[in-house]
């Protein structure tokens, strides 16, 4: 009989993995407790900007002319434990407030609602990151709780925003966390298509499988704080940090990826798995192991103060009374999410010092405005840019490398731009009569 699948919670993670286990060819119910996402999601619309996932939804979400129905919603617990064999655990684990550690309560509820309802033989599966550790208390808990013969694995995700339906029907790796050899071979069941197009799978332990995912987030961060602190050093040494990590990044050691250095990284992942990371070492006893971790904050933090530095720079020592037009609002193009995003931590800092500024993003205003309602916004870059003082290119948007440097420069009150990414032809801007800018490189 084919396997039926629950996937509890609906948000990024968890209605990209619902609709891509639809694709694979499984029955599929989708549940969260907020009755207008579920209404949103029966519709085949998502509540975020995710490339491919609205299409992927329609293809398969009961109702749509032509869909191929294995996919709805519901915000019934029973109904999800009476329907699935394997359930898909997908909420969110923030940063505590005031704290590094992560707050597990969204977790914890998960499995605590769903455990009464599973009343047969069940699999559930852990993908949210958590502390090293929370698998095997989450094994206990359903021992406790699940009327039913149930079993937990782990399963964490590495989904990249912008890319998160490709990363979920194709994965560079599967990982799963087992006890057990039916454990294991369920979940080789429910990924056979990916593995047989060559994904590794590594079956692991609990811990193994739960501490992955923040070691290759630590890693990343790592790096991209890395280059960050060598571009601090070509600043003070006249060196150019693009050219830098172009001649390291041949060394197959090292590689080109993640070494692009800006205003840092932010986001939903990066930023509260490495400090949550750190947190849970410390309750380990293990925290030296990981005291690197706050230098890499620190550098990436220390950025976003840099980049607003170097626009009061720029507008002659002071914001009151001038103009800066910001180009970008989200932590990474294509995608809405704007939790963490250095572009609005930057314009936020440079608006208390009195600057009047503008944004403008190609996906993220909803959400910015939200975050930041008394920050000025603009339906285009040139809206934006309009008597601005300096310019200030923040999300490395496609739009925005492609923008015409001497239209925006007929509409400017100076022609000054600082590219925060690195991304922007700083030759094609300075022809056109802009100063051009970019952290870690010499000013011509």
């Amino acid at each position: 009989m084919a396997l039926k699948i629950t996937v509890i919670g609906t948000g990024y993670l968890g209605a990209t993995h619902a609709a891509a286990m639809a694709e694979l060819g499984f029955e599929v119910l989708g549940l969260d407790i907020v009755p207008e996402k579920i209404a949103m999601l029966s519709a085949g619309r998502v509540p975020m900007y995710e490339p491919g996932l609205e299409e992927l939804l329609a293809r398969h979400v009961v109702g749509i002319e032509g869909s191929s129905g294995r996919l709805r919603f519901t915000t019934s617990w029973a109904e999800a434990g009476a329907f699935g064999d394997i359930h898909f655990v997908c909420v969110n684990t923030p940063q505590k407030h005031g704290e590094y550690a992560c707050d597990m309560s969204f977790v914890d509820a998960a499995f605590s609602s769903l455990a009464p309802h599973l009343t047969g033989p069940a699999l559930v599966v852990g993908k949210s990151t958590v502390p090293v550790g929370s698998a095997a208390r989450l094994a206990g808990l359903l021992r406790e709780l699940a009327p039913g013969e149930v079993e937990l694995a782990w399963n964490p995700e590495f989904l990249r925003e912008g890319f998160a339906v490709a990363d979920t029907l194709h994965p560079d790796r599967i990982v799963v966390g087992v006890e057990s050899e039916r454990a294991e071979k369920l979940l080789r069941e429910v990924y056979a298509t990916p593995v047989s197009e060559g994904s590794p799978f590594v079956v692991t332990d609990f811990p193994t499988a739960e501490l992955v995912k923040t070691a290759a987030n630590s890693f990343l961060a790592t790096k991209i704080s890395f280059i960050n602190a060598m571009a601090e050093v070509c600043e003070a040494a006249g060196g150019d940090v693009v050219k830098l990590a172009e001649a390291i990044g041949h060394d197959d050691r090292i590689g080109k990826k993640f070494l692009r250095a800006g205003i840092g990284f932010g986001g939903g992942c990066l930023p509260k798995d490495i400090r949550a990371f750190m947190a849970r070492a410390g309750e380990l006893g293990a925290d030296q192991a990981l005291t690197f971790l706050r230098e890499v904050d620190s550098v990436n933090m220390r950025r976003r103060s840099h980049m607003v530095e170097l626009a009061r720079e720029a507008v002659g020592g002071s914001f009151l009374g001038k103009r800066v037009a910001v180009l970008g609002a989200t932590f990474k193009p294509d995608s809405d999410d704007v939790r963490d995003s250095p572009a609005l931590n930057v314009a936020g800092q440079i608006h208390l010092q009195g600057g009047q500024v503008t944004v403008y993003d190609p996906k993220g205003m909803a959400n910015a405005r939200v975050l930041f309602p008394t920050l000025g916004y603009a339906d285009s870059a040139l809206a934006t840019v309009r008597g601005a003082d300096v310019v200030l290119h923040l999300t490395e948007w496609a739009e925005f490398r492609e923008l015409d440097p001497a239209e925006l420069g007929a509409a400017v009150a100076s022609r000054i731009v600082l590219d925060g990414r690195n991304a922007l032809d700083g030759a094609a801007w300075r022809e056109a009569g802009w100063t051009y800018r970019a952290m870690g490189r010499p000013t011509a």
